[in-house]
């Protein structure tokens, strides 16, 4: 997984210095911004934020501030590197919501592990969720504006269970849980299938999934998704269940209903450049799409190639 950290550094010092620590770790993608740029780097909501004030014609204490008050933003960690070594200005930094203060020159090697016990913080702690260890819905939200701010052509796939509260009132929530946590683990087999570099997959919550992939592909992982969770969903239900292929469920009048087993539905949206202007508009198409696959008996997909105006 890509780790993208902004540098903002007038002078173009540090970033030689990151990239020397971080040598041979491709993961960690470290760029520079000029300290006048600072809306382009926030557009592009990264994981980390290093300010090198010693290089920066602006307040470090407004660069900070506005990192904070920017909304995609608003949980971005910062540190600042700073010769001043004043505890007074070091406090009124930190009391910025600033994670780290480091003195300058950089020890290369504290600065090597600040930088990486933060971003595993990050992902233990904010972006993940404790079901499935994906990304949740603080870091969806963030890819979606940044694909979209940067113009970039992609698919979003919205994917969740058909069936699956039927399958909660027989089974339990443990076992609930088990499925998802297998749908998670089919949906990023098959995204990462196909490409792994460019491709995001997150947890909604309950049985919902997004990933988002290229669009080229989004068909292709549709079907192979598909097909490894109906071949395999059947171990997660009794032999007598499975082999007939329904639930029998009583409802609050204690009549027994028949539900099919649990399946999945998946809505694509392809988001072409200038189509769509946030991502509220993404989601409500995909709601919408899914809807459609909804309606199909079974596991299905069903994609919106609508074109932009």
């Amino acid at each position: 997984m890509e780790h993208e950290i902004f540098i903002i550094d007038d002078e173009n010092n540090l970033i030689q210095d990151a990239k020397e620590a971080f040598k041979g770790e491709k993961e960690y993608k470290f760029k520079r911004a000029k300290a006048e740029k600072l809306e382009s780097a926030l557009r592009n909501i990264p994981e980390l934020f290093i300010i090198n004030e010693d290089s920066v014609n602006i307040s470090a204490l407004d660069l900070c501030m506005k990192i904070r008050n920017d909304e995609d933003n608003s949980i971005t960690p910062i540190i600042v590197l700073s010769s001043k070594a004043e505890k007074r200005h070091r406090i009124d930094i930190l009391s910025c919501a600033v994670e780290y203060y480091i003195n300058m020159p950089i020890d290369k090697d504290e600065f090597y592990y600040t930088v990486r016990n933060i971003l595993r913080l990050i992902n233990t702690n904010r972006r993940v969720s404790p079901l499935t260890g994906l990304p949740g819905n603080v870091q969806i939200h963030a890819e979606l504006k940044k694909r979209l701010s940067n113009k970039e052509e992609f698919a979003v796939l919205y994917l969740d269970l058909d069936n699956f509260k039927s399958y909660n009132d027989v089974y339990g929530f443990l076992k609930g849980d088990e499925i998802i946590k297998f749908t998670a683990r089919t949906i990023l087999k098959h995204v990462h299938a196909c490409e792994i570099e460019n491709s995001f997959v997150g947890h909604i919550g309950g049985d919902d999934f997004i990933a988002i992939v290229d669009s080229k592909k989004s068909e292709s992982i549709c079907q192979d998704i598909i097909a490894e969770f109906d071949a395999k969903v059947t171990e997660y239900f009794t032999e007598e269940d499975a082999r007939r292929g329904y639930l029998e469920v009583a409802n609050r009048r204690n009549i027994i209903e028949q539900f099919p087993l649990t399946s999945i539905s998946i809505g694509v949206v392809i988001v072409e450049t200038k189509r769509f202007s946030n991502i509220l508009e993404i989601g409500e198409v995909g709601a919408q799409i899914k809807h459609i696959a909804k309606t199909i008996m079974g596991s299905s997909y069903a994609i919106d190639r609508r074109k932009s105006d």
